[in-house]
């Protein structure tokens, strides 16, 4: 794990190990900037299974977290990022009880739920992109 001095954070995850840092790191920024504990659980829910999404079906990837200011409003962003095999049809992946590798399938759309803003780029055999925003 490693630190931007522009307040940006960014680290790899290759292991259960790194999605529990990530979970960490994120509570933690959530934290510092005066989230309530009910939203750090949430976010931090959504990242955990964004971040094990990466190890599972790309082996691994990348999450950055910044915070973002936008219209006097404060929120943290979290963009996860792999070159794993990407998701052939994003659509069917976002229903819930869709899965590839014997899960419930609720990974992807619980995330959704959990977070105010939901972004998800996905091009099959290149990678995929999701970004999260969380705001105050």
């Amino acid at each position: 794990m490693k630190g931007k001095s522009d307040g940006t954070v960014g680290f790899s995850i290759q292991s259960d190990e790194d999605v529990i840092l990530a979970r960490q790191k994120v509570r933690s920024m959530a934290q510092e900037l005066g989230f309530s504990l009910l939203d750090q659980t949430k976010l931090v829910t959504a990242v955990s299974e964004l971040a094990r999404n990466i190890v599972v079906h790309a082996g691994e990837g990348s999450i950055r977290v910044f915070r973002l200011e936008q219209a006097g409003r404060i929120g943290l962003t979290v963009r996860c990022e792999d070159h794993g095999p990407g998701i052939p049809d994003v659509g069917r992946a976002m229903r819930e009880g869709f899965s590839t590798v014997g899960s419930l399938g609720l990974g992807l759309p619980g995330s959704r739920r959990l977070v105010d803003e939901f972004r998800i780029d996905s091009v099959p055999g290149k990678g995929t992109m999701v970004e999260v925003v969380k705001w105050l």
